[in-house]
């Protein structure tokens, strides 16, 4: 599994209503651009929209049902979106770390020069 960071899969993921979705998908299964456009702030179309871009980059797939789709999570790629996450965090965190060790340090160094 790859913790390359995806900038598609981030930039569909970045806005709030696809979070949402994705997470009434997770919580209550399978679900059409109508069942979810009555949960959300958003118009049918908008939520048609939106369920484009998350079946572009992998988050969700679709299953025709009738005159509808039907959708659902990918796993999978929820779960290389998590690792990347992750790593960016890890990432961050040892950026973090070292901005503080420095900043120890002239700290350090101010206050032994102003004692001495």
């Amino acid at each position: 599994m790859s913790t390359a960071i995806d900038d598609d899969l981030w930039s569909a993921i970045g806005d709030p209503i696809r979070r949402t979705m994705i997470d009434l998908l997770l919580t209550g299964g399978p679900g059409t651009a109508t069942s979810l456009s009555e949960r959300l702030p958003v118009t049918r179309q908008a939520v048609s929209k939106h369920l484009a871009v998350l079946d572009r980059v992998g988050l969700v797939h679709a299953a025709p049902a009738g005159r509808e789709r039907h959708y659902q999570v990918d796993e999978a790629q929820l779960a290389r979106a998590v690792a990347q996450l992750s790593a960016v965090g890890s990432t961050w965190d040892a950026r973090l770390r070292r901005i503080k060790r420095i900043a120890e340090a002239i700290e350090r160094d101010r206050h032994n020069n102003e004692g001495g």
